[in-house]
């Protein structure tokens, strides 16, 4: 798996090409992929730009490796999450909606560098990134299918998506402090699934 840099996936110090990717995802979404250059992403982890190419061959594979790591990352926390349920589709539910709030708040640069750099990848990065990102949204649809069985699947796809949509609005939200924040998108992600209840 591609290593991506969050504030939960480690729990040790973060290896000098973690430290790469998390100022480059950090710069890339405050001031565009071509607005940064490797001599500022070497200068934020303190080596000089040319340094950095003994760890990525340029700006173009550190990007890809942001966004297919952490669409990596986010299916493989999918898929121990349905292990770890055991069955119980409300434990479930609730297990996936913490997790992707977890990354919604911890990795916010990453959110805004998919939503505006996604087309720079190349086709097979891009391609890899959508083929991850569909099998995530099956797990969450089976989940919402499982404890909402009377929801057809187009409409529990549809709730799937506007449910990301309420997650991965972080970047764009005033901040409340963490746990305010991550009670709040609980509420509404459970809320807007319970919806399908009637």
């Amino acid at each position: 798996m591609t290593t991506t840099p969050t504030a939960t996936s480690r729990t040790d110090a973060p290896t000098r090409r973690e430290q790469i990717l998390r100022e480059a995802a950090r710069l890339f979404a405050a001031r565009g992929f071509h607005g940064v250059g490797v001599d500022e992403i070497g200068a934020a982890v303190g080596i000089s730009g040319p340094g950095l190419y003994r760890h990525f061959p340029g700006k173009d594979a550190m990007l890809a490796e942001l966004l297919v790591g952490i669409s990596e990352r986010l299916l493989d926390g999918g898929r121990l999450r349905v292990g770890e349920a055991a069955g119980d589709p409300a434990a479930l539910l609730g297990s996936l909606i913490d997790g992707h709030i977890d990354f919604a708040l911890d990795d916010r640069p990453l959110i805004t560098l998919h939503d505006r750099e996604l087309d720079r990848l190349k086709d097979e990065d891009r391609k890899r990134v959508r083929q991850l990102q569909r099998q995530y949204v099956e797990l969450w649809v089976a989940a919402v299918r499982e404890l909402h069985p009377d929801a057809g699947e187009s409409e529990a796809r549809t709730a799937v998506h506007a449910v990301f949509g309420l997650l991965n609005s972080t970047p764009h939200l005033a901040a409340l402090g963490r746990g305010p924040m991550e009670d709040l998108l609980r509420r509404l992600a459970h809320g807007a699934f319970g919806a399908l209840g009637g």
